[in-house]
């Protein structure tokens, strides 16, 4: 089961979606899934007796113990969950830019492409918190308590600066980087700047994760179609790339496997894909 939403409207500057995750033990083998890049922070508190296992594309067969409360930097690559059979419950939110220095006082870029443990962030207010997350008991509740205790966290005025604001809204609608640097009106080597604090990772990188996500989309709802029906050539064609042979380059770095191999993965969400069985 996923449940997954719009957050509560005081929330909407910083979070993306709330969402909570419950896996029955006899839905699947333990096993690995690549979870891929969607250019935003992430927040994850699991609820059940398992701890969040990851491990970095880096080296992929050594998992890390992040205990129960993890914050996941923007990444420009897939990383490695692993799955066991045991039941779970997750529930997290995906922050928006801005978020990190208002939720954690720290700047999105200190946390980019990896994961840090939300202890070593808010100490033992970490565990206060996955405790209040579990009273309610019902996943309709725990989402709200989750907004409640973001909410809780949030200054009475913040805002992001308006050159990153403006470039969002931009590289949403396709355009480059250079443009967004011209209309911010600072040097690009201050606009960078700005850009990293917010979101975690350069406007280049940021772009490129984008163009993923836009392709993501397409696969998983099909374009309002058939999604088997569209080629890779199509696909490729309509996001940006050069070419086809580019957009396999960029989508093997992405996501850690081949774009067949993700089309015929039987996923249940399109930034996860089965990575195989995990081995002891």
């Amino acid at each position: 089961m996923l449940l997954k939403r719009a957050p509560a409207g005081h929330l909407r500057p910083y979070v993306r979606d709330v969402w909570l995750s419950d896996r029955d033990a006899a839905e699947m083998e333990a096993t690995i899934e690549n979870v891929l890049p969607t250019g935003d922070m992430h927040l994850v508190v699991r609820l059940s007796d398992e701890p969040v296992r990851l491990a970095d594309r880096n080296d992929a067969d050594i998992f890390q113990d992040f205990g129960y409360c993890v914050v996941g930097g923007a990444r420009s690559s897939w990383y490695r969950k692993e799955i066991t059979c045991k039941p779970a419950r997750s529930i997290g939110v995906q922050l928006k830019p801005g978020a990190a220095e208002v939720l954690f006082g720290t700047p999105a870029s200190d946390f980019a492409q990896r994961h840090v443990a939300l202890e070593d962030l808010w100490g033992r207010t970490a565990t206060r918190i996955r405790d209040r997350l579990l009273e309610p008991g019902e996943p309709d509740r725990q989402l709200l308590e989750l907004e409640a205790i973001l909410g809780e966290r949030l200054p009475l005025i913040r805002g992001l600066h308006p050159a990153v604001a403006d470039a969002l809204e931009l590289f949403a609608m396709s355009g480059s980087v250079g443009e967004a640097v011209r209309r911010s009106g600072y040097s690009h080597r201050h606009f960078v700047a700005l850009f990293r604090r917010s979101v975690g990772l350069t406007p280049k990188v940021y772009t490129r994760v984008s163009r993923l996500q836009r392709v993501l989309a397409w696969c998983f709802s099909g374009l309002g179609q058939n999604a088997h029906s569209l080629s890779w050539a199509d696909v490729a064609l309509r996001a940006g790339y050069s070419d086809q042979a580019h957009f396999n380059r960029e989508f093997r770095e992405f996501a850690g496997v081949t774009p067949e191999y993700y089309r015929r993965a039987a996923t249940t969400a399109s930034h996860h894909v089965p990575a195989g069985p995990i081995s002891r």
